[in-house]
């Protein structure tokens, strides 16, 4: 085989499933007999969810309906930051639901060490908020990621452009 070959390990998820998710979510809080007449607003950025509902108790079954609905639409639980509950203003509640995007320097940094102590073959590059792992062998390469997939990180771990 001439050349290298690589891929690249990073953790994101599909916006448009997140999307259909939270649909879901609100739809299913429209129809519940236990949150008629409660105030429920979800909004969603790049970056974060933000809930706001009556109380605590609500806030908490909201949550279960968000992971249920992302677990069904196959987005990884780890992708979402649960703020704490905070009083808002009204005798309302928010939490902030902060939404885990890219590998950050530090885990970046631990991923490429424990694949160079580990797989003296294969080269690691941190390239922004991804993991580039070149190598001459292939088979090298499918063992980096199966040793990869084993860790538990705070993050889901993808990986994309095998070639």
């Amino acid at each position: 085989m001439a050349g290298e070959s690589s891929f690249d390990v990073v953790s994101d998820f599909d916006d448009q499933e997140m999307r259909n998710a939270l649909d879901q979510v609100r739809r299913e809080v429209q129809q519940r007999y236990d949150f008629k007449g409660a105030t429920f607003d979800l909004t969603q950025s790049r970056t974060e969810l933000i809930l706001i509902t009556d109380d605590e108790f609500r806030a908490k079954a909201i949550r279960e309906l968000i992971e249920s609905k992302a677990v069904r639409r196959s987005l990884s639980l780890k992708i979402f930051d649960w703020g704490k509950v905070e009083p808002a203003g009204g005798n309302k509640v928010r939490q902030h639901i902060g939404l885990r995007r890219g590998l950050d320097e530090d885990l970046a940094r631990k991923l490429s060490k424990l694949v160079r102590e580990e797989f003296p073959k294969v080269k690691p590059q941190i390239q922004g908020d991804a993991l580039r792992v070149f190598g001459k062998s292939r088979d090298d390469l499918q063992r980096v990621i199966t040793r990869l997939k084993e860790l538990d990180e705070p993050v889901p771990l993808q990986f994309t452009n095998y070639r």
